[in-house]
């Protein structure tokens, strides 16, 4: 990823923090909630490795491409479950967007940020910021408290830390994105 090495490193840890509470969600007694936590922990821990600044360790050639057909098997697995359900349909615009991003890097490999040329498609990484910029404010805002009283839930059964794990994910596909 291009731009300062501060910034890669915080990605880093906000992705990486997101990816461990992830797997923390799959010990959660819901199917539907493990399944769901195991595709986040693979993006979060994911987004980290593409995160780490180049100037600290540049990956070989072949990492992108490998990265490319990890998060391809795993938009076809979001694509098969979205046709149950429209709320899938976000998992499946996440893993294409590091597909994108994956062959994007795989075509530029940390020269441009140096000359100043952009990289990507104008148009795509305009939409997916568009995207994500819309997905991380509504997530904010449904993140806001409601005042609801309720038992206790386990780590991994608690709707707001999903939705937190779900909102910093966002964040940092943002902050990718802007630095791509």
């Amino acid at each position: 990823m291009h731009g300062a090495a501060s910034y890669g490193w915080l990605l880093v840890a906000l992705c990486t923090a997101t990816g461990a509470y992830c797997l923390l969600r799959m010990r959660s007694a819901v199917e539907e909630q493990r399944r769901a936590a195991g595709g986040e922990a693979l993006m979060g821990f994911g987004m980290a490795a593409m995160a780490v600044p180049a100037a600290a360790f540049s990956p070989p050639a072949w990492t992108w491409p490998v990265y490319a057909g990890v998060f391809g098997v795993a938009t076809l697995r979001a694509l098969w479950a979205a046709r149950t359900g429209a709320h899938h349909l976000h998992h499946l615009v996440g893993t294409s967007a590091m597909v994108y991003m994956a062959v994007v890097m795989a075509g530029s490999p940390g020269h441009h940020a140096e000359h100043g040329a952009a990289s990507g498609v104008p148009l795509v990484t305009g939409t997916l910021l568009l995207y994500f910029t819309g997905y991380v404010l509504l997530s904010g805002v449904r993140l806001v408290p409601a005042g609801k009283g309720g038992a206790a839930a386990g780590w991994g059964d608690r709707p707001e830390l999903s939705r937190a794990c779900r909102l910093s994910m966002g964040i940092a596909m943002v902050a990718m994105l802007i630095a791509l």
